[in-house]
């Protein structure tokens, strides 16, 4: 099966040559095209993509979304196999596409999402254990009432998809989605009766040191996400929140990892009130 990398860049003059070329030294696989979509800036991210000789199509900041931007290209594909990627992931393993992919090549799944382990010791160290555990699965709609939310997690940091099943089942919808356009089609496929595969043995570095602000901002989009698409909290979010959290505390402490433990509470206070303020918002979806 053919294979389209589709990655949003803004402002990825620090990323972008790195980048390029962990996807070209992947082995195993049929990379079909790269598809840059650079979200115009005052950075050099163009220039050096001119450079380097590489296509890509420029968009402006109004024009673009999470959602629609990921789903045009991907309608505008023409590969077996559509892979999501952001431009702040590190690859290192000559073959995290060939794990990514070859489940769905051998018809084991739909959908698949790679292993996320953190670059340094903040929080997300933690939530990635949690998130991306060391063992692979299969999800399918069986596993709903027990896991809840969890259910229908993947991210498209780094995710693969058969683009006839995106198709069909109309990608994100044409909705303009401020975050979790992964949940979103994810939650569609498991319901639709497809399988979601976590790919454990496909892996990038991957995780972000938000400040407060920031983080109150990533979690009022999650929060406006819910809103949108309020069907989703009968599906035990805030248990699924509050697990997260109790993790955290508990390993921080094993680890004595002081900073951890020191910016925990404003940390959490800052998502609960991020995710309540986006839920509030009045804003159309």
């Amino acid at each position: 099966m053919t294979i389209d990398i589709i990655c949003p860049l803004y402002k990825a003059e620090n990323y972008i040559k790195g980048l390029n070329k962990s996807l070209l030294m992947q082995e195993k696989v049929e990379i079909n095209k790269i598809k840059y979509i650079v979200t115009k800036s005052n950075d050099r991210t163009t220039d050096i993509l001119k450079e380097m000789n590489i296509d890509y199509e420029e968009i402006l900041p109004i024009e673009f979304s999470h959602s629609l931007t990921r789903e045009k290209a991907a309608k505008e594909s023409n590969a077996d196999i559509i892979v999501f990627i952001t431009q702040d992931v590190i690859i290192k393993d000559r073959l995290w596409l060939y794990y990514l992919t070859k489940d769905i090549i051998e018809g084991v799944c739909e959908e698949t999402y790679s292993r996320q382990i953190a670059k340094d010791n903040g929080i997300e160290k933690y939530t990635r254990e949690l998130n991306y555990p060391e063992q692979s699965k299969v999800l399918t709609k069986n596993d709903v009432e027990k896991l809840g939310i969890r259910a229908f997690f993947s991210s498209d940091a780094s995710s693969a998809i058969k683009r006839d099943v995106f198709i069909k089942l109309n990608g994100y919808d044409g909705m303009n989605m401020p975050t979790n356009e992964d949940m979103y089609i994810t939650y569609k496929l498991i319901m639709n009766g497809y399988r979601v595969k976590y790919c454990a043995d496909s892996v990038i570095y991957h995780s972000h040191n938000y400040g407060i602000k920031e983080n109150y901002i990533r979690y009022y989009d999650t929060g406006k996400f819910f809103k949108q698409n309020s069907y989703l909290n009968k599906y035990k979010v805030t248990k699924a929140g509050g697990g997260m959290a109790k993790y955290i505390l508990k390993r921080a402490i094993e680890d004595k990892n002081w900073k951890v433990i020191l910016n925990f509470l404003p940390n959490m206070v800052s998502r609960f009130l991020g995710m309540q303020m986006g839920k509030m918002n009045k804003e159309e979806g």
